[in-house]
């Protein structure tokens, strides 16, 4: 069984924001990637994945979709009893869309009724975005759907608003000094109580307000000038991005990157930023002259994603 292969998805802004109606920008990452196959079992981690499927399945026939999105449970479960598992390299709880792979997978191979990524108008992607959050809620309480919906598009999305979601080209990679990157962390991340605690502080009212009159502007911003390809204003925003997160996010920075962080900011060598909740898992990092970053950062394990 040759199935297809899903990669992991990198959420570069929106962080929390997408919550709370800001705008979002997503890439597949095909470092990383999953695949559903079958096996005997015979080792741990192909055993414990099995056994995952099979309480995941019992979730799905629970669970009433749309008939247009309705999935073929039943096949799914004589499929787990033949031995299927994932086969994933994604690692969990960093921030890079494990469940979001696997779910993807899932629905890609026992939807009743197939859609292709490349034919989906913006109203399906919608529509897909619900049903996803629905399928994926099983892992983390809540889900925006974005992450499965990547996984399956396997295309960069821009998420407009809660609503609305399209897909959308990034500027073409150069060889440049400058480079967008992932810091490990070394630690793994939980993000249910990251979530948590972000709604803790959605309860209080000025941290509402500089959410909504500080964060969603720089974030869309960036957004918007690194579609442009305008790295001017874009380092300008992203500098005040990361300012407001080193102020307002601090339990989800990863302890052992707090000084990092700020070294970032004071040196203007580069600039962090959350990649997904925090909490552990992967950091961003963005820096005009990457060779300089790197020297700073020597200790951490890290890797480029995109270069300009």
């Amino acid at each position: 069984m040759n199935n297809p292969l899903f990669y992991a998805k990198i959420l570069l802004f929106g962080e929390y924001g997408i919550i709370e109606d800001s705008q979002g920008l997503t890439l597949p990452y095909s470092f990383y990637k999953g695949t559903l196959k079958f096996s005997d079992l015979d080792n741990d981690f192909e055993k414990k994945s099995n056994q995952s499927l099979e309480k995941y399945s019992n979730y799905l026939s629970e669970l009433e979709l749309p008939a247009e999105y309705n999935l073929d449970v039943k096949s799914f479960q004589n499929d787990i009893a033949k031995g299927l598992f994932f086969d994933s390299n994604i690692p969990q709880g960093y921030g890079v869309g494990s469940s979001g792979a696997l779910v993807a997978a899932i629905f890609e191979k026992y939807s009743l009724v197939k859609k292709n990524p490349e034919t989906i108008s913006k109203d399906e992607l919608k529509d897909l975005k619900v049903i996803f959050g629905q399928l994926e809620s099983y892992f983390h309480g809540k889900s925006s759907g974005i992450d499965p919906l990547i996984c399956f598009m396997n295309l960069p999305i821009l998420i407009e608003s809660k609503e609305s979601v399209d897909k959308v080209s990034i500027p073409k990679e150069e060889l440049g000094k400058g480079a967008i990157f992932l810091i490990d962390s070394g630690v793994t991340g939980e993000t249910g109580p990251m979530i948590q605690i972000f709604f803790e502080k959605l309860k209080n009212e000025g941290f509402r307000k500089t959410l909504k009159e500080e964060f969603i502007r720089y974030n869309n911003a960036c957004i918007d000038a690194f579609l442009k390809k305008d790295m001017n204003p874009f380092f300008r925003n992203l500098k005040k991005l990361s300012v407001w997160a080193y102020e307002h996010f601090r339990p989800m920075i990863p302890e052992n990157l707090f000084n990092v962080w700020k070294k970032g900011l004071d040196s203007n060598a580069y600039y962090l930023k959350l990649c997904g909740s925090g909490g552990g898992g992967y950091i961003l990092g963005f820096a005009k002259d990457y060779a300089k970053a790197e020297k700073m950062l020597e200790g951490f394990h890290k890797e480029v994603i995109y270069r300009f």
